[in-house]
């Protein structure tokens, strides 16, 4: 932990109210010379009874800008006297509290007309926390266009005293906005049909980069949702005459792109959040959980989908790298790393040209330097950020050698520089534990142990489950966020609905009764807790969460995907499994009531579109029975195959804890499948190649 001030005996000479959080971001801020607090009664009812408005800070421990924010301005004893003086300070990791992070960035939208973003500045008055002026980053100077944070400070401060009526006005006008966000009942005779799939198709043609892949230009993010959707869209038609084949195109041009880009880590493997530039060249250089789990669930998929060994080896890079660095010994997976270290962004990451040529053979940096850019032009701050820039065949054809001898000396020479930049300072790793983005690498490692024939994948994923369900379930509730084994804070409807979801997800690995049970217990409290009883779908926070300026009903992805969208799926999912009608009909409702939004705009509600495909196409499910050695060569045989809308689960004969619509599928002298699609299922399957027959007469050929 940096600490700035010290006393003469070197203790901190600075202590505030975060001292004893558990957040790695908010403990970053303890020795601040600015008293910060945490959000909660103790602030609030400070800001109250002294009637000082509040200086609300929100940002995330991996974030540059937040550093430099809290370098330039939360250090600097002249700024922080001003902050203690006029402010009653809030400090929020918006990872733990994605609530208020909601709420605050969509207020700094309404009232700048402006793009959000972190660290995000907000004012709020003193008894209703409403916000009445907001911004991100505020240099300490005035440049790049903005006010130097002081100025701001102080004409905050003057406004609040002076301007109460005017303030009241517009915070009504504020508070009317936000009642609008969430729309009212549907009709009741709306009718759900396919038209937002292909609208949503169509656009993203439209959007496609045809050059580099992805959608849209700079900044590039990596959407993995969307390229499943495109995967998707190309299986739904591979049986047809004509198949989408330009579906399958955006999906495994963006994804060879990303591969070969700087955003992607070409010697550790990992992706970072998102690339400055439309060439996937240079990231913003924080590694994020969340983002590969979702990338690893991808590439698993297209190394199934497809042909390219690209995919696969991306995938085993990705997994390999979280293992590596991001699973705690106690089982959870960590959050970040930061993008920064010894106070410079992508340091850790970044070559001189020598320095390679000091630690490689001759031979290695001679296929190296043209593979990863170093025989051009350094590409960030006179440095070099690797990123794939010749193919191997033409660094052999140049160099008179096999494409396997040029593929040996690069996997050697990434080995030997990998070990060299182990040996750096290194980013620091936030080590909170968040239920929401452990369900999406336990996701990511389930689909990636089925595609790539690793059981080592799904175990690290059930030691992750474990520490979930031992750590932070409680009372038939979760907790959102867990460090150095203490939990708190109540969950969001993402970390119920995305961990129901990586459960089915494990189920497919390998079953196990008690964790499809645990499934069935996180809907059951996303039913009881979180529903819009009136309007149909799911608010983001529970009934029994704090109270808050607005109560966010989120249809719309983000960064992760819409919990209403993962949560219709998997009631859709569960609903068929257990042979359950109250969550079908949840799920139905989740749709009608996002129905104006997911026809206006498809492309912003992909998770839900995967929810109305599988209403409207239920999904096929196959419950295989016998003994477990016998049955375990069927699950591997149907594992190889790509098919979204299908789950397969290899029950053993003597499984205990079965619900009774799976113990129904009753086992016999040898295996034996059951295919069910919607409400029908099929007469027993007694062998494979009747199962495979049966699948394929109504499905895709094979890739």
């Amino acid at each position: 932990m940096k600490v700035s001030h010290r006393k003469p005996d070197g203790t901190p000479k600075y202590t505030n109210h975060l001292a004893t959080e558990t957040s790695p971001y908010l403990l970053q801020h303890a020795h601040n010379p600015v008293e910060w607090y945490p959000w909660g009664s103790e602030a609030l009812e400070r800001a109250r009874v002294e009637k000082k408005p509040i200086h609300l800070s929100v940002g995330y421990h991996a974030c540059h800008w937040c550093h430099v924010a809290a370098d330039e301005s939360f250090e600097d004893e002249a700024t922080a006297r001003l902050l203690n003086e006029h402010f009653v300070n809030i400090k929020v990791d918006r990872e733990e509290r994605p609530d208020i992070d909601r709420i605050y960035q969509i207020a700094q939208q309404m009232l700048t007309q402006r793009g959000g973003g972190w660290p995000l500045t907000m004012f709020l008055t003193h008894d209703d926390h409403r916000p009445f002026f907001g911004g991100t980053y505020f240099p300490k100077e005035a440049r790049y266009g903005l006010p130097a944070f002081r100025d701001v400070l102080l004409r905050v401060a003057k406004y609040y005293r002076d301007h109460a009526a005017e303030l009241r006005s517009q915070n009504d006008a504020l508070m009317s906005a936000f009642a609008q966000l969430n729309p009212p009942p549907p009709a009741g005779d709306t009718e759900l049909g396919d038209a937002p799939l292909k609208s949503c198709r169509a656009q993203l043609a439209r959007g496609f980069d045809a050059r580099h892949g992805g959608f849209g230009g700079a900044p590039k993010f990596p959407h993995p949702l969307t390229i499943e959707r495109l995967l998707r869209d190309w299986h739904a038609s591979a049986a047809a005459p004509e198949p989408d084949l330009q579906a399958l195109h955006m999906a495994s041009l963006t994804l060879r792109r990303m591969a070969e880009g700087g955003i992607n880590d070409q010697l550790g493997g990992g992706f970072c959040r998102y690339a400055v530039d439309e060439h996937w060249m240079i990231p913003h250089f924080e590694k994020m959980l969340y983002d590969n789990g979702a990338l690893l669930a991808v590439y698993a998929q297209a190394a199934l989908a497809g042909s390219d060994p690209l995919y696969a080896r991306v995938a085993q890079e990705t997994a390999a790298w979280t293992l590596r660095e991001m699973q705690s010994p106690l089982g959870g997976y960590f959050s970040s790393l930061d993008a920064d270290s010894e106070g410079h962004e992508g340091k850790f990451y970044v070559w001189d040209r020598g320095e390679v040529e000091a630690h490689l053979s001759a031979e290695e940096f001679a296929v190296f330097a043209p593979r990863f850019g170093l025989d051009r032009p350094a590409n960030f701050e006179g440095r070099w950020h690797l990123h794939v820039c010749s193919p191997v065949d033409e660094i052999a054809q140049r160099l008179a050698r096999t494409p396997a001898e040029v593929e040996a000396l690069l996997e050697s020479a990434r080995a030997r520089l990998l070990e060299v930049r182990s040996r750096r300072v290194r980013p620091a790793r936030d080590e909170k534990v968040l239920t929401s983005w452990n369900a999406l690498m336990i996701r990511g490692m389930a689909i990636a142990a089925r595609a790539l024939g690793r059981d080592d994948l799904g175990d690290s994923a059930r030691r992750a489950l474990d520490f979930i369900r031992g750590t932070l379930w409680r009372d038939g509730r979760l907790l959102a966020t867990s460090m150095a084994g203490r939990a708190h804070l109540n969950a969001y409807l993402d970390d119920y609905v995305y961990l129901a979801d990586a459960v089915l997800e494990l189920q497919q690995l390998r079953f196990a009764g008690d964790e499809l049970e645990f499934a069935r217990q996180l809907l059951e409290a996303v039913l009881q807790h979180f529903p819009d009883r009136e309007a149909g779908g799911f608010f983001f926070t529970s009934a029994d969460h704090e109270a808050l300026i607005h109560r966010s009903k989120v249809f719309g992805d983000d960064a992760t995907p819409s919990g209403n969208g993962i949560a219709a799926r998997v009631l859709l999912r569960m609903g068929h499994l257990l042979g359950e009608p109250r969550y079908l009909t949840a799920a139905e409702r989740t749709l009608r009531a996002a129905w104006p939004a997911l026809a206006q705009h498809p492309q912003a509600h992909v998770a839900l579109l995967a929810a109305l495909e599988e209403l409207l196409h239920p999904p096929e499910i196959v419950i295989v029975r016998g003994a477990p050695q016998a049955i375990e060569g069927w699950r591997r045989e149907l594992a190889r195959l790509y098919a979204p809308r299908r789950l397969v689960l290899a029950i053993p004969a003597d499984a205990p804890l079965l619900p009774p619509a799976l113990a129904d599928k009753a086992p016999r002298a040898g295996p034996v499948a059951y295919l069910c699609r919607g409400s029908s299922c099929s007469a027993p399957l007694d062998s494979l190649e009747a199962l495979l027959a049966e699948l394929r007469a109504d499905g895709p050929p094979p890739p």
